[in-house]
């Protein structure tokens, strides 16, 4: 007879998905997985496979959970700009904010930390970063359509840029205890989109 798990593994996944954000993938063992999801390396094993599938399962869900918000805001109908500075922002906000900014975020340390070495990582972190990059530039077509954005202005080479910025006032964000530095910049970033 089939043993049934004992465990939820949406909650179990959820729970590596935040031990691999806060300390990063090599940084964290598997005993240290075994203890905090509170589970026996063999049940891991059996349902998620290496530590390695199992950060990437995490990264899937991370991922999963944070681009469809952003989808939704610069997909809004009406002025497209406003929500692309209101994004910008926001992610600036959440670069310095005391509470998440160590963290930072799990794409943008998966890039820094497994990508160069990685192509599984890499893929995905370039998926995320593809995604990103057509929501932004459709956003900034359509800010064009609507004469938001200047004519003389080139939506794709803009969304890029912002992609870029976004990803460094995360890794800016988590390692500098100046503010300013992460405001000014995306402040500065924004000047491009008059």
């Amino acid at each position: 007879m089939a043993r049934t798990k004992e465990f939820d593994p949406d909650a179990a996944l959820q729970s590596a998905l935040e031990l691999f954000w806060r300390r990063g993938y090599e940084a964290t063992s598997m005993s240290e997985l075994v203890d905090h999801l509170g589970i026996g390396r063999a049940s891991i094993y059996a349902t998620f496979g290496s530590k390695h599938e199992l950060y990437l399962k995490a990264l899937e869900r991370y991922d999963r959970a944070g681009l469809p918000p952003i989808v939704r805001e610069l997909s809004q109908p009406g002025p497209a700009l406003p929500a692309v500075r209101a994004l910008v922002r926001r992610y600036a906000t959440e670069a310095t904010d005391e509470q998440l900014r160590l963290n930072g975020c799990l794409v943008t340390n998966t890039a820094s930390e497994l990508a160069p070495h990685d192509p599984a990582a890499a893929r995905r972190v370039e998926r995320n970063w593809d995604h990103l990059e057509t929501v932004l530039h459709s956003a900034l077509v359509r800010a064009q359509a609507q004469g938001e954005l200047p004519a003389d202005r080139d939506p794709l080479t803009l969304a890029r840029m912002l992609l870029v910025l976004l990803q460094g006032l995360r890794v800016v964000g988590k390692a500098s205890a100046d503010p300013a530095r992460v405001r000014d910049a995306a402040e500065q970033a924004l000047t491009l989109l008059d």
